[in-house]
């Protein structure tokens, strides 16, 4: 995929990928604004302090990199995929203690960023991506590229049409090429799962997923997984009933979790979903640098879709102060955009998210998310109506 290169000794691929960024003197001196690219080739404006966080940020990846090196020289290559511990009747005493011991050596290897030379391989195996794709022919992603290849429908021409706005200016995504391998992700998903079909933010998903991973195929089974697996049900069908779910779980979750930003853009009456829907549909990749979404993305591909409401609520978090002096929902926007296009370090926002949010269990969502459907529901049937009332208003 984009950057592409023939395999040879990872530790020399991971320090050959990471450079340190350098402003000019002169930008150093005046402090003015530098544009430079990440890590994924995605352009980046900021000023000298952001590049001085980047470099900060990059050290870190350089140093969680050598710890990876050391668990695969002494546990073997593939020691995350060691017998999980919800396995462990069949396993003796002694392989679940290790079972035990991996799974959360994991977890916090995880939530503290797997490297970017690694990234492919562990979220093909630990999403569930490898399993899923291993169940069907060798052949199917070819042969169902090769059966839609020239058909037309809704889909096809909505993607059609935003391909060319799908990270404009990216020195690969928006070529010919990146086009093309981006069109037949997301056409040939759309065939798969004709009630996704396609749906707007799913085209920035895959196009980062083609960045990531190393071939085409792999970054289809990602994305399979992803909306088939790692995410709830619905997020991106035709009336995004998932979505809504989502977006009011939400809602309920800041009142509890930041009970003044939530009383204060109340007061303002500012619709949080006026923001959150962008980050939820798009999983941030809009938002948030390159480098940070996609640290949110090694746990969400581990840990499921509540990393989701942990890192929305953690930017609120993180803007209390300035968000309870605003006036205006124009103010509010304008913060978070803000706030989002400069979170450079995947630590700070993270370390909010999870220490200072408070934890949340995935069975505690799924029951907020149950308590909502009813309501989502019966909005959406109203909604349709009066769509439909108004249809039959304008055929008379």
């Amino acid at each position: 995929m984009y950057g592409t290169q023939s395999k040879r000794d990872l530790a020399l691929e991971l320090q050959s990928q990471i450079p340190i960024l350098r402003p000019s003197i002169h930008s150093r001196r005046a402090n003015l604004t530098v544009k430079f690219q990440d890590l994924y080739g995605f352009t980046v404006e900021g000023n000298v302090d952001d590049v001085n966080v980047l470099n900060e940020v990059r050290e870190k990846v350089r140093e969680q990199g050598r710890v990876w090196w050391a668990l695969e020289a002494s546990k073997g290559a593939n020691w995350y995929l060691q017998p999980e511990v919800s396995n462990g009747i069949a396993l003796k005493s002694s392989l679940k203690i290790s079972a035990v011991a991996n799974a959360i050596t994991l977890k916090r290897l995880i939530r503290k960023g797997i490297p970017p030379v690694l990234r492919p391989k562990v979220w093909f195996s630990l999403s569930g991506a490898a399993k899923k794709k291993s169940t069907v022919p060798e052949s199917y992603y070819n042969d169902l590229i090769k059966a839609v290849e020239g058909k037309v429908t809704a889909a096809t021409k909505q993607i059609d049409h935003d391909l060319p706005r799908t990270f404009p200016g990216h020195p690969w995504l928006d070529t010919p090429e990146g086009h093309a391998t981006l069109r037949r992700v997301l056409v040939g998903y759309s065939f798969r799962d004709s009630d996704v079909g396609y749906c707007q933010g799913l085209n920035y998903v895959a196009a980062l997923l083609l960045l990531v991973m190393k071939t085409e195929e792999d970054a289809f089974w990602m994305l399979a997984v992803l909306l088939e697996n790692v995410l709830v049900n619905d997020c991106y069908t035709t009336n995004l009933s998932g979505c809504h779910v989502e977006q009011r779980v939400f809602k309920d979750l800041l009142t509890k979790k930041c009970p003044r930003i939530a009383a204060h853009l109340e007061a303002l009456e500012f619709d949080v979903s006026l923001v959150a829907t962008e980050w939820f549909l798009c999983l941030f990749s809009k938002s948030l640098p390159s480098e940070t979404t996609l640290r949110v993305w090694d746990i969400l591909f581990y840990e499921g879709a509540k990393v989701l409401f942990h890192v929305a609520l953690a930017i609120f978090k993180m803007k209390e102060d300035e968000l309870l002096l605003t006036h205006h929902v124009g103010d509010v926007i304008n913060i978070l955009q803000r706030t989002t296009h400069h979170l450079f370090d995947p630590d700070d926002l993270l370390t909010v998210a999870f220490d200072k949010i408070g934890s949340m269990t995935t069975t505690t969502l799924s029951k907020q998310r149950k308590k909502q459907e009813p309501a989502v529901m019966a909005e959406l049937d109203q909604r349709l109506r009066r769509l439909n009332s108004l249809k039959v208003e304008e055929d008379k």
